[in-house]
């Protein structure tokens, strides 16, 4: 899911400000409503200075209607580099992955027979012999969420905030889960979860983000098109036109050979100039995970018949009560 931007707030990025320097070992004190007194050294007063020598200073948070001249050392307004600063000095070096539990719901019951099986007609068609061959037993089913910054570099600079969750281990975008997680309660106790696989997950993901990101591509690809083909337009009116000049006087006087060189030269140019100018409209995307989360939700497995007209399997599946689906492990 597409996080939507935050609108500024002055009072809601004071208390940004202070939460994140004082975790820095600044010291910090709120000497008026839109001001914050700041002691810093270290990390904190890299802020300022890449030394990160002590820094005193009073941050003003303005009103986001106010148009007087701004002062990037001491101001925070809508863009400020000091708010990026902040945020780049509280992200961790490395990305670490944590873990979470999601706490059963108090009235967590296992679907009857009845219900599981037409989920699963409704879901996975195609079956015409189904049969539960055991009872539920308690699981867990596990999910991988990311929060990527995407940076799209086009003729104009875009930037974006997903939350994205996929299934393990096949993949499937959870997009229930990633709009709900803010909601959700945590819980501790042992489980035990799967082991790691970067290169697996990084597949995932990729896919993944190209997805989300299709629909915003989509607008920036066609606008970057239409640019191009305005530009090689232009570049291969001129070079014609240039071509025809030159032809046009070989064949009106001597010089047979400068002219054919010219004109070699020209055509070399114009292959230039449009190889050049596709590479300016190339749309490159850039990620930046911030965040990766493996996450256990409740979950019920068994093991299913599933028959077809020819054959019939017998595997193991599971049911993921929050979101009243199947999912084959």
């Amino acid at each position: 899911m597409k996080l939507a931007k935050l609108p500024y707030h002055p009072a809601a990025l004071l208390d940004f400000f202070q939460e994140g320097l004082e975790s820095l070992g600044a010291i910090c004190e709120r000497s008026w409503h839109d001001r914050l007194d700041t002691i810093a050294e270290g990390r904190a007063a890299r802020l300022w200075n890449p030394e990160g020598q002590l820094v005193q200073t009073e941050i003003h948070f303005t009103p986001p209607e106010e148009t007087a001249p701004r002062d990037a050392t001491k101001e925070v307004f809508p863009g400020c580099p000091l708010t990026f600063h902040l945020v780049e000095a509280l992200r961790e070096p490395t990305l670490i992955l944590q873990r979470a539990i999601l706490q059963p719901s108090s009235n967590a019951k296992a679907p009857s027979v009845e219900i599981a099986e037409k989920l699963w007609h409704a879901q996975m068609p195609g079956a015409v012999r189904w049969k539960m061959e055991s009872p539920f037993r308690p699981d867990w089913h596990f999910s991988l969420l990311t929060v990527a910054r995407c940076e799209i570099q086009a003729i104009d600079q875009h930037w974006s905030l997903h939350r994205l969750v996929v299934a393990l281990p096949n993949g499937e975008r959870d997009e229930g889960l990633a709009s709900l997680l803010d909601f959700c309660q945590l819980t501790s106790e042992p489980i035990a979860w799967p082991s790691t696989d970067p290169a697996a997950w990084q597949r995932l993901l990729r896919t993944a983000l190209i997805e989300e990101l299709e629909a915003d591509l989509t607008i920036i690809r066609q606008r970057q098109e239409n640019y191009l083909a305005r530009e090689l337009e232009r570049i291969d009116s001129y070079f014609q036109s240039y071509e025809r000049e030159l032809t046009g006087r070989s064949k009106r006087g001597p010089g047979q050979i400068k002219s054919d060189e010219r004109l070699a030269a020209a055509k070399a140019e114009h292959e230039r100039r449009r190889h050049d100018q596709v590479q300016r409209h190339e749309i490159r995307v850039i990620p930046h995970l911030d965040a990766l989360l493996l996450v256990a939700e409740p979950a019920w497995k068994t093991t299913i018949s599933v028959g077809s007209r020819s054959e019939t399997q017998t595997k193991e599946a599971r049911f993921v009560p929050r979101a009243r689906l199947w999912k084959n492990p």
